[in-house]
């Protein structure tokens, strides 16, 4: 099953709204003996929910990430970001998904946190992450993978998400711009291609006219309509399939 759009500005959605309370920290991940730092923020409400694992950008933790964290977490999610590039600006994907594996064992440590609902996100080199780990983790029941690198190597040539297409179980979200030239749209749709030949459900929202990293503006979370929307096919999303 599939579900393609390509998609205008829809708008109508405050990047400033929340809707419940939420409270926010930096936690420390021990992976491959060493700390890394995450930014954590969770709801203020007592139970557990459901909880997302997001892959920044090859720029870093840039604060819109951030303002992105706390605007799920007041969605009702515990949102948790390792800045993975804390010791190495281009570790090798396996020292990432160790990474990726030991945030997913933090998050089970905690009271607030349904370990059977837990979503992966990420974006650039994190959209690249989600859609190879995506299919390798059982742990997570769905992702979103924005403007990523379907058929790259990652930093050190090493495995392509496309090869690993078999694997996926879980519910994928593909979010694009039609003029990202790191990314090239083309490659997304071939790629969309061998997931829906390969039977894997997947949704495509294509924005026309963005660029590569339109969620982030210069470091900020971005207000403009298109970000608005893609905020909410993510949001909603996850509500859906978690």
């Amino acid at each position: 099953m599939l579900a393609i759009a390509l998609v205008g500005i829809a708008g109508g959605v405050d990047m400033n709204k929340t809707t419940m309370d939420a409270n926010n920290e930096t936690v420390q991940i021990i992976s491959g003996g060493l700390n890394y730092p995450a930014y954590l923020a969770a709801p203020s409400e007592d139970g557990k929910m459901p909880a997302l694992v997001l892959m920044h950008s090859f720029r870093g933790l840039e604060p819109g990430y951030k303002s992105l964290i706390d605007m799920l977490a007041a969605e009702g999610f515990v949102v948790i970001a390792p800045e993975w590039q804390t010791f190495n600006s281009t570790p090798r994907d396996e020292v990432v998904g160790q990474l990726i594996t030991d945030t997913v064992a933090y998050l089970k440590t905690r009271n607030d946190v349904d370990s059977k609902r837990l979503g992966l996100t990420g974006f650039c080199a994190g959209g690249r992450y989600t859609m190879l780990f995506l299919p390798q983790m059982d742990e997570f029941k769905s992702g979103v993978a924005w403007y990523g690198f379907p058929y790259s190597g990652g930093f050190n040539n090493e495995s392509k998400p496309v090869e690993v297409i078999d694997k996926l179980e879980a519910p994928m979200l593909i979010i694009h711009g039609t003029y990202d030239l790191p990314s090239k749209m083309s490659d997304v749709y071939r790629y969309a291609a061998a997931l829906n030949d390969s039977g894997k459900y997947f949704e495509l929202k294509a924005y026309q006219g963005q660029p590569h990293g339109f969620m982030i503006d210069k470091g900020q979370l971005s207000q403009g309509d298109a970000a608005k929307d893609a905020y909410w096919q993510m949001a909603t999303f996850f509500k859906r399939t978690l």
